[in-house]
């Protein structure tokens, strides 16, 4: 299981090596250079999963991740 991911901000371009909470999703993150609230993209439970290297690790581990309705 990995737990860093590097989100990049789609506004600045800006990236962060974060590490994703293991048994919830982050809906919120905000950039660390320009201070853009990113939120998770349609279809996706997390910040992490839409703008990440790595999804997060519910989704990682197979489980139906909090966001994930279908």
């Amino acid at each position: 299981m990995e737990t860093v991911s590097v989100l990049t901000c789609p506004e600045c371009g800006h990236t962060q090596a974060e590490t994703m909470p293991e048994n919830a999703c982050q809906w919120f993150y905000e950039c660390t250079a320009c201070a853009a609230l990113l939120t998770p993209l349609a279809g996706d439970c997390c910040v992490f999963c839409s703008y990440g290297t790595r999804p997060c690790p519910p989704v990682q581990a197979g489980i139906k991740c909090c966001g994930d309705w279908s």
